[in-house]
């Protein structure tokens, strides 16, 4: 009678299966390792060139959001070069209004304010003074000095931060006018951008290349609009309720909380408690409260019916990835970093969904191949 086969004598040995698995794991560490340097290396890259890379990625966002007017006059018979000085004008004209709306109002309402402001401050240290804290000057003095040397290394590290990289006395004009041009060329030839990259790249990588930045640029411009739409309804809802209470600089807050809008929670954040604070200041308690119960409504309003109705699951980022976008590009770039990181994310997550889709797309068996392996 044979014998049966050894079981234990088909199976691998222990130490080769551990051996495969340190393979393994270290093959995978070595390419983290190989994207981490080459992430490191971009820094440095976008760094030396950041004077470039500012105005290109302002220039696409700003074009995400004139391109379907340009196009509309484009279907309407209007050449491209016109069509795009048309709507780049049109926005040159919207942003100088703006600028004569809230200036005037800067001007005429600051002393008043200012006045407010330290009226306010000396009933907050009486207060301090008072029981039951009975806080001493010495304190009082340490705290305020901590406070304004704080506020000052923070505006000087967003100022840097506001076009790092750019040295010259001149650079935010350069910058402005670079991204102007850039906006211009962008909405005027865009459409031939991508045939123009296909055939460079070739058949093979052009198709996946092409097709992600098309994907890029629908996700993109449906969240700088979706955003901007949002951002404006934020605006007028409680810039209408500071009117309405008679707050000092209410346009000024109004347009704050429409640009702050761009810098999901962060800027919504920072936008409302400061229009909280130039109530308290100006009106005192109660209309500060009535102020942030308002801003409350309003950001409810926001988080639970706009957002989910007007921007689709694709466009949608989880709340953490927003936040450490918001923190990663604010420590890196300042204040542009800030604006430009959500977007930035939004693009990261389209290219891992394409490659994801390639990679399902080459494991997956096709339906004639598993029946006929049935």
């Amino acid at each position: 009678m044979p014998h049966a086969p050894n079981a234990s004598a088909t199976l691998p040995d222990r130490g080769a299966v551990i051996g495969k698995g340190l393979l393994w794991l270290a093959k995978w560490s070595l390419c983290l390792v190989a994207i981490a340097a080459g992430a490191w290396v971009l820094q440095i890259v976008l760094g030396k060139l950041w004077v470039a890379v500012l105005p290109v990625a302002l220039a696409l966002v700003i074009s995400t959001v004139l391109w379907p007017p340009t196009r509309w006059l484009v279907q309407r018979g209007l050449p491209p070069a016109l069509a795009a000085s048309i709507t780049t004008l049109g926005l040159l004209g919207i942003l100088a209004g703006v600028i004569a709306l809230i200036v005037p109002s800067v001007v005429d309402q600051s002393p008043a304010l200012a006045d407010r402001a330290t009226e306010g401050l000396h009933k907050v240290r009486d207060w301090l003074h008072g029981p039951p804290l009975n806080i001493g000057d010495e304190q009082l003095n340490s705290a305020v000095d901590a406070i304004v040397s704080k506020v000052q290394s923070s505006a000087e590290r967003i100022a840097s931060g506001v076009f790092s990289g750019v040295s010259t006395a001149t650079s935010a004009i350069v910058t402005l006018f670079l991204v102007l041009m850039l906006t211009f060329f962008f909405v005027k030839d865009g459409p031939r951008l991508l045939p123009w990259l296909h055939s460079i790249l070739g058949s093979r990588s052009g198709r996946h290349v092409e097709e992600v930045l098309n994907r890029i640029w629908v996700t993109l411009g449906g969240f700088i609009r979706t955003q901007a739409l949002v951002s404006l309804i934020d605006a007028v809802l409680i810039g209408g309720g500071l009117v309405i209470m008679h707050i000092p600089l209410a346009a000024v807050l109004t347009v704050l909380t429409f640009l702050g809008g761009f810098i999901p929670i962060v800027g919504a954040f920072v936008a409302g408690a400061l229009a909280v604070l130039v109530a308290l200041v100006t009106k005192g308690l109660t209309s500060a409260l009535i102020v942030l119960a308002i801003i409350v409504v309003v950001q409810q309003l926001e988080g639970n019916v706009l957002q989910p109705i007007l921007q689709s699951r694709s466009m949608q980022l989880h709340a953490v990835v927003v936040l450490l976008a918001i923190t990663v590009g604010s420590s890196l770039y300042g204040i542009v970093g800030a604006f430009l990181s959500v977007p930035v994310a939004a693009i990261a997550a389209v290219i891992i969904r394409y490659i994801g889709e390639q990679i399902d797309a080459r494991t997956t068996p096709e339906p004639a191949l598993e029946d006929a392996t049935e």
